[in-house]
């Protein structure tokens, strides 16, 4: 792995370990090597960890759509920023340019975000290891809901096992490093044949 894109709110949130966790993966990703994929703002969680990676002198490349060009307002620090004309342009370049995905608290978007890329995996549309960073027991009622949609027969084992979750992004991805996909949906396997 050698970019990862981190999904993140254009907010703070409202506890400070948001944004302090935003400005750790920042730094961790710059130190370690990784360029930062992201969704291009200087705003909220997106600037805390933009500016956290630039600071440490890491590779960092911002996707934002033209109409949120001004509302997100692109990251004027970010050398390569890739103004686009949707946020489907937008989340298909910042998945052909990762290797991984990290979804940090964030909204709405956020979550479509990470849902999105956790289904084209389970679709077999890449096979890239998705994770989520658990800030502040953020993401504690959505892990609850899922293992419900697994319990529930709506979502396998093996695809509710793709999405890795933790609250330290040194040992999550560690866990992503050695993750091996374990195949699409068997029904579109079967009609592969």
């Amino acid at each position: 792995m050698k970019s990862i894109c981190v999904y993140c709110g254009a907010s703070p949130g409202g506890h400070p370990a948001y944004a302090e966790t935003a400005q750790a993966v920042g730094f961790h990703l710059a130190s370690e090597g990784y360029r930062l994929v992201y969704g291009g703002g200087q705003v909220g969680l997106m600037g805390v960890l933009a500016d956290a990676a630039v600071d440490a002198g890491g590779g960092v490349t911002g996707v934002i759509p033209d109409f949120l060009h001004h509302r997100e307002i692109a990251h004027p620090r970010v050398a390569d920023m890739r103004i686009v004309s949707s946020m489907h342009e937008r989340k298909h370049v910042m998945a052909e340019e990762s290797d991984a995905f990290i979804a940090l608290p964030g909204g709405i978007g956020t979550m479509e975000e990470l849902f999105e890329i956790w289904t084209w995996s389970a679709l077999g549309r890449h096979t890239k290891p998705v994770g989520l960073i658990n800030v502040n027991g953020y993401y504690d009622g959505l892990l609850a809901f899922l293992d419900r949609m697994q319990a529930d027969g709506f979502v396998q084992a093996r695809h509710r096992a793709m999405l890795f979750s933790g609250d330290d992004i040194a040992a999550l991805l560690a866990s992503m490093a050695d993750y091996n996909h374990p195949g699409m949906i068997p029904s579109l396997e079967r009609a592969r044949m």
